[in-house]
């Protein structure tokens, strides 16, 4: 953890934090600014803030590149993330899930089914943007060749996608919770399932009654889009192979680095089975993203996505909140805040509640998961145990408030990811993001209720 230079009083650090609250909503929302431009912002504020504290330009520069630094893994997954996008559309991986998705999906319940089926892909690869970049982008666009709502799939994607993020055992942020508590992986997941399974029944019967009817959707463009996508010559059994073999490296625990440029290698092979192209092109397709030519505008938009180039929106972005957050801890900003909350927690109800509180204010605050994470928990173990609750209700509390929380914040690492991949922004989305909604809610609700908490 980064080190504070300055000591300022609550009431200081609280202002502070509210003033930044204030310019991330009045950007987007109000002014529906990129949110590069209030982050930026806020560094320079948080800059002058650090100087009239006397605290010299050189730590503060320091405190902005440590906080970045734990970004840098993000990075090199979010390249290969562009990349993989790229090879399974010239592998014919992603039109082919959507092909027969049109197939298989229909309208009624569309909801219900896209959030059941990215919480089996989920769980089964263990990696919310994985699940979004691939199958999210298929159920995206049929939603769009139906027209559904595409706030309400994006929501039920996103919630699908989380569902899995928390309940995997291959999932990093499921073994980062149950690690920093010093608890068994596999009890994390039977004691998250108390506030997990009421969220995902709810959060069915939500898309369910949310979606529509036959009568309600037209359907004339499904045919008409699929013979589009068809007439690309990218639809093809075999194209679904570099997903099984994302499962398989996945089930194999594969470094999610490995995992990614293996698929990417093994879409391309595949492509070469219909489509033979230069290496000139490919690595072009790599960089820029896959260009279609076809007849259809509606195939073309689909299809118009990936490489590299395409990520570095979010690249760029998930630096400057990261040194953002670097900032605010070099000037013992989240620390003061921290130190109140903890003179405050005598009681099971407020220990469990503050928890909850801490894994939202780190997101909204620095918009890293990984951080909402590894804080809160290093910050409540002590107090779980003077209020004798076992570890394994901090693990659940902070993956309720920690993992499925990011989504929703528009600049947090994930929201901005989400948005960029699947063209639907955060704020449109939220509201539909049940699963993720209920998470922190429900854990409240228990600590509340006094029901399925564990003892020392």
């Amino acid at each position: 953890m980064l080190k504070a230079k300055t000591t300022p009083i609550f009431w200081e650090a609280l202002i502070i934090v509210f003033v930044i609250i204030g310019v991330m909503s009045a950007s987007i929302i109000k002014f529906s600014a990129p949110p590069h431009i209030p982050i930026l912002i806020i560094v320079i504020l948080l800059i002058a803030y650090g100087l009239l504290k006397k605290v010299p330009f050189q730590q503060l520069q320091q405190g902005m590149v440590d906080g970045a630094q734990p970004g840098l893994a993000a990075v090199f997954i979010f390249f290969l993330i562009g990349i993989l996008i790229s090879s399974w559309l010239i592998s014919g991986t992603i039109p082919t899930l959507i092909y027969y998705g049109f197939s298989i999906v229909s309208a009624s319940f569309f909801f219900a089914i896209v959030f059941i089926i990215t919480c089996i892909i989920g769980i089964t690869i263990g990696s919310s943007l994985t699940t979004v970049a691939t199958a999210g982008v298929a159920f995206i666009s049929i939603a769009s060749a139906l027209d559904l709502s595409l706030a309400l799939t994006a929501g039920a994607i996103v919630s699908g996608a989380f569902f899995g993020d928390k309940m995997s055992p291959l999932s990093d942020t499921t073994n980062l919770a149950s690690s920093i508590v010093g608890i068994d992986l596999f009890e994390h997941i039977k004691n998250m399932a108390w506030t997990t399974v009421p969220a995902f029944i709810l959060s069915i019967i939500a898309y369910a009654i949310l979606s529509p009817k036959h009568t309600t959707v037209s359907l004339t463009n499904v045919e008409t889009f699929q013979a589009a996508l068809l007439e690309t010559n990218l639809v093809h059994w075999y194209a679904l192979l570099p997903l099984v073999l994302l499962v398989i490296l996945s089930i194999k625990k594969v470094p999610a680095l490995v995992t990614l440029a293996i698929g990417s290698i093994f879409g391309i092979a595949l492509s070469f089975l219909h489509d033979p192209l230069s290496l000139t092109a490919i690595l072009d397709i790599l960089f820029n993203g896959y260009v279609p030519n076809t007849t259809n505008e509606a195939v073309n938009a689909l299809l118009h996505r990936g490489g590299i180039a395409s990520m570095f929106f979010t690249i760029t972005l998930v630096l400057l909140a990261l040194s953002m957050g670097g900032l605010l801890f070099t000037l013992g900003i989240i620390q003061s805040i921290f130190a109140k909350l903890e003179a405050s927690l005598t009681t099971v109800r407020s220990v469990i509640t503050g928890t909850a509180i801490t894994g939202i204010g780190v997101n909204t605050l620095i918009g890293e998961q990984y951080l909402a994470i590894l804080l809160t928990g290093e910050a409540f173990k002590e107090q779980y145990k003077k209020v004798g609750l076992a570890p394994k209700n901090l693990a659940r509390a902070i993956e309720d408030s920690g993992t499925v929380v990011n989504p929703l914040v528009p600049w947090s690492v994930c929201g901005i990811f989400i948005t960029d991949i699947l063209g639907v922004s955060t704020i449109n989305y939220f509201p539909f993001a049940f699963f993720c909604l209920l998470g922190p809610v429900l854990t409240v609700f228990f600590a509340w209720s006094g029901k399925t908490l564990s003892k020392i």
